[in-house]
């Protein structure tokens, strides 16, 4: 009795075994099927794009340091921090009145210079008259007219200062030379400020409607990138709005940092959304390049890499054959096929995503 249950025990443990094993290689041949999948050698349309970092900076010449040609004490500023001042406004004014004495010098100066000049063309022209009476000498004669030229460079000369003493009293009054916002101020009413060696700063102003993304384009990138082409990129300050832009400029010369070589890319910003965009804001941005047409593609997944070089397992019958190829753009999970393949052929794709196979 007791042999027949350990028959009977023993049938059940090879049987439970015999399952055990035909489940694990069922999963295991499963998984192997579904692991490999073959696609197709289609036409498509591959476009292609650049990611990047960017900042957002002025243009030339929409930052401007307004300061003075003169020395003098700032008698009132008129400029405070955002606010908004157009292209001629008054922003400051300096203390204009030594200038204004030495103007007003320079103006009596020209009243005798004139007064000079009328006298010396008065005595010449009695002087000639004489003259031709023969009632004075040679001498005299010339003697008349050497004054009157040197009253008329006299004048002229007292012109030149009157016209310096008013463009020097014209200095005390500091316009703006743009339309644009009032970023800095470097100075405050009461202060003497000194021109001998350099401009002083009194205000920076920026437009803000005359901005660029400057764009850290990585070298394997760079060689993609061609005035023109478009691009769009978003701010952290305004995370679900897309701002567009267009490339105007690629700089020659690298930006190494932490020996990674980027090259700047500027782009016009042709759409800000309505929004207020500001200089040093970070974006990320998106550089479309132009779309190639009818090209041969295959699912990304599909190529291998050995030693620097490309492959795809092609299926010729029930044979697979890899095949070396040469790729070139990728979009959206495919890639550009230049070399290699056929249109038409079967290829592996090693995934398990069936929304990748075409």
């Amino acid at each position: 009795m007791k042999k027949k249950w350990f028959i009977i025990i023993g049938v059940i443990v090879v049987v439970g075994a015999l399952a055990f094993v035909g489940t694990i290689a069922f999963r295991g041949n499963n998984k192997r099927s579904s692991a490999l999948q073959t696609a197709h050698v289609v036409r498509r349309d591959i476009g292609s794009t650049v990611l990047a970092t960017g900042i957002i900076k002025p243009m030339v010449g929409a930052e401007v340091k307004v300061g003075s040609r003169i020395s003098g004490v700032v008698k009132r500023l008129r400029a405070n921090i955002g606010d908004y001042v157009k292209a001629g406004q008054i922003i400051a004014e300096l203390d204009d009145a030594e200038l204004q004495a030495r103007f007003n010098q320079n103006l009596a100066a020209l009243a005798k210079a004139q007064a000079d000049l009328n006298y010396a063309r008065s005595f010449f022209e009695r002087t000639q008259s004489l003259r031709q009476k023969e009632l004075v000498s040679t001498q005299e004669a010339d003697q008349a007219e050497t004054s009157l030229k040197t009253a008329e460079a006299q004048l002229k000369q007292a012109e030149a200062n009157l016209e310096y003493a008013k463009v020097q009293v014209s200095y005390t009054i500091i316009c703006s030379p743009i339309s644009g916002v009032i970023a800095s101020v470097s100075t405050q009413e009461g202060e003497t400020v000194s021109a001998s060696l350099a401009a002083p700063t009194f205000v920076s102003i920026i437009d803000l409607r005359r901005l660029e993304v400057q764009i850290y384009v990585d070298e394997t990138d760079i060689g993609k990138i061609r005035v023109g082409q478009q691009a769009s990129f978003t701010v952290d300050t305004y995370p679900d709005s897309d701002f567009k832009g267009t490339v105007t400029a690629i700089y020659p010369k690298a930006v190494i940092q932490d020996n990674v070589v980027n090259y700047i890319v500027t782009a016009e910003i042709t759409d800000s959304q309505a929004k207020t965009l500001r200089p040093e804001m970070t974006t990320n941005v998106t550089i479309y390049l132009e779309t190639r047409k009818n090209v041969l593609a295959v699912p990304t997944n599909a190529i291998t890499r050995e030693r620097g070089d490309r492959y795809v397992t092609v299926m010729e019958g029930e044979r697979q054959i890899q095949r070396r190829v040469k790729a070139g753009w990728k979009d959206n999970g495919f890639t550009e096929i230049i070399s290699g393949l056929k249109e038409g052929e079967t290829i592996l794709v090693a995934s398990t995503n069936q929304e990748n196979i075409l």
